[in-house]
């Protein structure tokens, strides 16, 4: 079986261990504060970065009905 190499995303050199528990120090693409829960570590953004980039993202625009010809022979 083929070793599967796992590092996480955002981490520079893999000498960068921080505390006792060995696990590499992941930042926050955006703030830069340390990332310590799982999901914020996959996605690279703490929980207050991925709100605000939530917010971001432009409104829904209004449903109205298509305005269409009618089709010939009905």
């Amino acid at each position: 079986m083929e070793a599967v190499d796992l590092e996480l995303p955002g981490v520079d050199e893999p000498s960068a261990v921080a505390g006792e528990g060995g696990r590499p120090r992941v930042t926050c693409r955006l703030c830069g504060r340390p990332l310590h829960g799982r999901e914020a570590r996959l996605w690279g953004l703490g929980p207050d970065c991925r709100a605000k980039l939530a917010l971001r993202q432009a409104p829904r625009p209004p449903e109205r009905p298509v305005e269409q010809d009618p089709l010939p022979g009905v």
